[in-house]
């Protein structure tokens, strides 16, 4: 699992890579960012730190199984890498502080000690309360590469709407290496867009009162 959690005030953030066995990587995340001078724990590390906090773990699934690389490369070539389960949010509070963060499984098929877009601060998640808050969802390769959080945020500093940002970062994604992608963006405002260039990408939203509205597509 990784996850990442950041903050619009002081830009504070923590993040987690390749943990395993902890129900809330989110949780080991915000640990990081409130409770350390660090931003990112990786591996072994990061599950020692969780357990000194007593946290919520999964239970055993067993032995691993034995590893094949060649097994993984051959399916790696057959999947499209549609399937993943990224869990990410942005937020405003009343104060006019902005929040992102995110919390994935990862891909099928992907090596052991594969990173995503998820824990890497300015890839995956990013919040300043100069521009706004972003959190994003899908192949993570992509999303590191053009460093699309901070990238739509730098956008909407230069005074885009959230729409109009995150629809020009992700038509670059698409056009410059193929990727596939969705975002969640957030202004100072209150102004958000919830965008995606893949078929389906579910997600809502909650200004505070009534009820959530919670769709499978956006336009």
């Amino acid at each position: 699992m990784d996850a990442a959690i950041m903050e619009g005030a002081h830009l504070k953030a923590g993040a987690v890579a390749s943990i395993e066995g902890i129900l809330h990587p989110i949780t080991v995340a915000r640990l990081v960012m409130e409770e350390t001078d660090h931003v990112l724990l990786v591996g072994p590390f990061a599950g020692r730190f969780a357990r000194h906090f007593t946290l919520d773990r999964h239970r055993s699934i067993g032995a691993p199984r034995s590893l094949s690389y060649d097994r993984i490369l051959a399916k790696q070539k057959r999947a499209k890498g549609e399937r993943h389960g990224t869990v990410g949010a942005v937020a405003l509070d009343r104060f006019g502080t902005v929040a992102a963060g995110a919390s994935t499984g990862g891909v099928e098929s992907m090596l052991p000690g594969r990173v995503g877009d998820t824990p890497l601060i300015g890839s995956g998640v990013y919040a300043d309360n100069r521009s706004g808050a972003v959190s994003m969802t899908g192949i993570g390769e992509g999303i590191i590469r053009l460093v699309i959080a901070k990238s739509i945020c730098d956008r909407l500093a230069m005074g885009n709407s959230p729409t109009v940002a995150a629809r020009q970062m992700l038509r670059m994604l698409v056009s410059r290496i193929r990727g596939s992608a969705g975002a969640l963006v957030l202004s100072p405002d209150g102004r958000f867009a919830i965008r995606h260039v893949t078929p389906h990408m579910a997600a809502g939203w909650w200004n505070g009162t009534g009820r959530p509205n919670v769709r499978g597509k956006f336009p």
